[in-house]
């Protein structure tokens, strides 16, 4: 009988080829919806050391159409500085370098082939985060920039498209709530002609007064002891506010309502009389005011601290916990298997079964990326979610709840990958799912697919005595699985469920074996 896998022992030793010995180089990609940032650092021995920085005003936002399609020559813009940080990034491995797209690629039409085109251009693969997600890795990476403490702290981070606002302790965050606005965006809306009224600046701080409406008292009743804020527009309203000599530190409350004043009073953006804003941010520069503004007012902050950790930072400090054992996503799964009372117990046996017949198939298939085994493993675990909702086509249930779900860690294309193989763990394979996932992974995606699959079927029974793993081998799209002599005979009821399962295997070109 052939020994069990455990995931953690397969990632270790994937990871073995790619591992140096106690430094190592990586690189953060943000690509934001005002400017792309790029951070590269060095890593030795859990410590994080900032060797390089490159920063491009791209407004991404304001080349989005009302059909959620770039405009071409914003594309082109964006495009052109992707391929800026790839010239930067030759020579990085893939599981060195981590690149995520928020607020505006988060709303790019699936007919938008700007993702697929913006790869190509950086050379590496990019992660579309959800706005909790982006709120929960930017409060990481101010944590990590904030000397150790026990306060609750609040951290606001104003983008070029959505705020987040975050509450949480030491390195825990405990409330997160991403807004629909930014500097971009209420530019776009209230000083497109480049004129600052007192009538624009109230209308622009009401709505942004009605996008934290809801979760007003959330943030006041946390009980936070310091606020403190991130991103490029709070940052250059501290130095304009610092330089003007209206505030010794950060920002306060008296010093963001005499900007306030002065920006009325210039009239114009181009009037703008502050030296210490920069030529690139000064036509966001109001939009920015606008939400900071609402944001102080709504929450009643008197004092703002300031810092210059934000979302690249944090996922630097993520990538040090990514296949070790704080990945932030394993957390995240017990989380889930525990509010949604799946039979633990049971999904470890199919997990196991998973990851034996994975560790067999890992390099005939080319299923070597260090995120596969993880992701195999976790769907065996949450292949019974579904159950909670009905018993009934709970698989359906299931990947609603995976796809939809807020789960910290996950990007939104780990997300669908991780939903379609919980869809896809019986009844019928589900081609067209597989086909909507991006093309990179639809190959793979299929055939961790099928390894789930098998797993499910030999534990259909739900029997705690251990089931042998059975030998595979794979040529192409064919797998033949070899039992100890005479156990199917004994087992006819498994037997008659792996005919079935060639007859819908067959359907998605592939071709099972077994005897």
């Amino acid at each position: 009988m052939q020994e069990r896998t455990t995931v953690k022992e397969t990632v270790q030793a994937l990871v073995k080829s790619t591992e140096s010995a106690s430094t190592r180089t990586v690189a953060a990609v943000d690509l934001g919806s005002n400017s792309f940032h790029m951070v590269v650092a060095r890593i030795t021995d859990g410590h994080v050391q900032i060797t390089d920085r490159l920063k491009e005003m791209v407004r991404l936002g304001e080349g989005l159409t009302e059909e959620r399609l770039l405009k071409p020559e914003v594309a082109e813009r964006a495009l052109a500085c992707l391929e800026r940080f790839g010239q930067r990034l030759r020579g990085f491995a893939p599981e060195d370098v981590r690149a995520v797209g928020t607020n505006t690629l988060r709303q790019l039409a699936p007919n938008d082939d700007f993702i697929q085109r913006a790869e190509a251009a950086l050379g590496y693969g990019i992660d579309v985060i959800a706005g909790r997600e982006e709120a929960r890795l930017i409060y990481l990476g101010v944590a990590y920039g904030l000397a150790a403490g026990g306060e609750r702290r609040l951290v606001v981070d104003i983008g070029g498209g959505s705020t987040e606002m975050i509450v949480g302790r030491a390195f825990l965050p405990s409330l997160r709530e991403s807004l629909h606005m930014g500097c971009v965006s209420m530019t776009q809306r209230y000083f497109a002609d480049g004129r600052i009224t007192a009538k624009a600046m109230q209308r622009a701080e009401l709505a942004g007064a009605l996008e934290v409406r809801p979760v007003r008292e959330l943030f006041r009743r946390a009980r936070w002891e310091r606020a403190v804020g991130s991103s490029g527009t709070i940052r250059a309203i501290a130095s304009v506010v610092q330089a003007e000599g209206w505030c010794e530190d950060g920002i306060s409350a008296e010093s963001l309502a005499r900007l306030r004043t002065a920006l009325i009073d210039a009239g114009k953006v181009s009037a703008l009389p502050f030296k210490a804003l920069s030529e690139e941010r000064r036509p966001v520069f109001a939009g920015g005011v606008a939400v900071l503004c609402s944001v102080f007012n709504s929450l009643g902050i008197a004092q703002m601290q300031v810092s210059d950790y934000a979302l690249r930072e944090g996922l630097l400090y993520e990538m040090m916990g990514r296949h070790q054992p704080g990945d932030v996503r394993e957390r995240t799964i017990a989380t889930l298997c525990r509010q949604f009372h799946v039979d633990q117990e049971h999904a470890r046996r199919v997990e196991a079964t998973a990851l034996s017949l994975y560790h067999q198939l890992v390099k005939p298939w080319s299923l070597d990326n260090l995120d596969y085994p993880l992701m195999l493993a976790w769907a065996a675990r949450l292949h019974e979610i579904g159950v909670m909702v009905a018993h009934s086509q709970y698989q359906k249930h299931g990947a609603y709840l995976v796809r939809n779900a807020d789960l910290p860690g996950f990007t939104r294309q780990e997300q669908a990958l991780l939903a379609t193989l919980v869809l896809g763990h019986r009844r019928k394979f589900p081609i067209q799912e597989f086909a909507a996932l991006p093309q990179g992974v639809q190959s793979a995606a299929r055939r961790l697919c099928v390894i789930l699959r098998l797993a499910v079927l030999l534990h259909r029974g739900r029997s705690v005595d251990s089931k042998p793993n059975p030998l595979i081998q794979v040529e192409g799209e064919t797998l033949t699985l070899s039992f100890p002599t005479g156990w199917l005979v004994s087992h006819p009821l498994t037997q008659l469920e792996l005919e079935q399962e060639a007859e819908r295997l067959a359907a998605s070109g592939m071709v099972l074996r077994f005897g």
